[in-house]
């Protein structure tokens, strides 16, 4: 007889204390904006030993206002130029940017029971920084951007280790190959909250908010 799904739920436990450790958050003392709270917490997460501290989820909307979502890598994040990702303009999140251009992101990391919620409008960087950033990463990375067709129908596994193979040899001998849709977005925050768990419940959510001349930011708490 197959596990049943409602059994392996009831079984699970959130921010066990084997491997988590929730620690007090003082909004108090927090910093004036969002980034450098940030880059604090994206600290602590590596410290902690999340293995993957810069993945994120990505939702989006299509034309019709329909959500999707998927998990992307963060490629960096400033206050001139916005937090940055990646992907083929091509694809499907590609083109649900080109028909409407706002984001969200939310970043999970369970060893501290902390999320960060970050929302706003996406613009495209020039193409040489999409270059740019394709060549600073991995050999596999560049041989997945020149793969292509992302999003697209698969005949079969076969059809993609094919052009994976070309992809990956092209990759190692040409190292700056381009790949002519491959796009660095900048979602540029009108607001990012952060959320610490508490055992007890009593969950802290600091929310910041850009203020409308657009140069600084309120701050707030949210009920859990």
């Amino acid at each position: 007889m197959g596990t049943d799904l409602h059994d392996m739920l009831r079984s699970l436990r959130v921010w066990d204390p084997e491997v988590t450790d929730l620690p007090p958050f003082d909004p108090a003392a927090a910093p004036d904006e969002p980034l450098a709270l940030f880059t604090r917490w994206f600290a602590e997460a590596v410290a902690a030993g999340e293995r993957e501290p810069h993945t994120m989820t990505l939702a989006t909307a299509d034309a019709d206002g329909l959500p999707d979502a998927r998990i992307v890598m963060l490629h960096g994040a400033d206050e001139a130029g916005g937090w940055a990702f990646a992907t083929h303009a091509t694809s499907r999140k590609g083109g649900h940017l080109a028909a409407r251009p706002y984001a969200a992101l939310t970043f999970y990391w369970p060893r501290l029971g902390r999320q960060v919620r970050v929302r706003g409008p996406v613009t495209t960087a020039p193409p040489q920084e999409a270059r740019s950033d394709l060549h600073a990463r991995s050999t596999g990375a560049l041989a997945a951007a020149l793969t292509g067709h992302q999003s697209e129908p698969l005949s079969s596994l076969a059809e993609l280790a094919t052009a994976s193979e070309a992809a990956w040899e092209v990759a190692r001998l040409h190292p700056t190959t381009e790949s002519p849709t491959w796009t660095l977005y900048r979602l540029h925050p009108t607001e990012t909250e952060f959320f610490q768990g508490d055992a007890k419940r009593r969950h802290v959510r600091l929310s910041y908010r850009r203020e409308g001349d657009g140069e600084g930011w309120s701050r707030g708490l949210l009920w859990p």
